[in-house]
């Protein structure tokens, strides 16, 4: 049986498996010490009952007045566990916790030739709000999506509007 848990030091040893796609990106040590440290509720990962890490979601909250949300820094699946609904398992937790905290919507940032999550993204409720120009820089650079979910702190879904023009990244705060 899958265990979703609060992420805990340790996992920084095991995780690899689950950072090993392409698509997800890799943080250094001290990134993920600071969500661990001031976001523990949004930082979770689901465990195998043999103890390897199946997937994790790490996240924020964030903003002030109508755009106070919650923000999905980082969900990704091992390869091995993937098309078992973690992901949407995850993403609902992530929800959850930013629901109680009285978020008005929650926001992500996946990359556009990232076709599989975006698809995912769009079955769980979200829209691509804008584009940003420039957003992922390194070995692939590539423009990313803004993708928002509504909850219900924002029952016009007004957060969900989509911009009609691309922003730049460096105008995204």
């Amino acid at each position: 049986m899958t265990t979703l848990r609060p992420f805990d030091v340790d996992d920084m040893f095991k995780f690899n498996n689950v950072n090993l796609d392409i698509n997800t990106e890799t943080y250094g040590f001290q990134f993920y010490l600071h969500y661990m440290i001031n976001f523990p509720e949004y930082y979770q990962v689901a465990e195998h009952p043999n103890g390897q890490i199946m997937a994790y979601v790490m996240g924020k909250i964030e903003g002030r007045d109508t755009n106070w949300h919650g923000h999905v820094t980082a969900l990704s699946v091992a390869a091995d566990y993937r098309r078992l609904g973690l992901a949407a398992y995850m993403m609902e937790y992530l929800e959850k916790t930013s629901e109680a905290r009285n978020a008005y919507f929650v926001d992500l940032f996946v990359r556009v030739s990232n076709t599989v999550a975006i698809e995912l993204y769009k079955k769980l409720g979200y829209v691509v709000y804008r584009q940003i120009l420039g957003y992922y820089t390194g070995e692939r650079d590539e423009d990313a999506y803004d993708m928002r979910k509504s909850l219900s702190r924002d029952p016009e879904k007004k957060a969900m509007v989509p911009l009609s023009h691309p922003v730049h990244s460096r105008d995204v705060d």
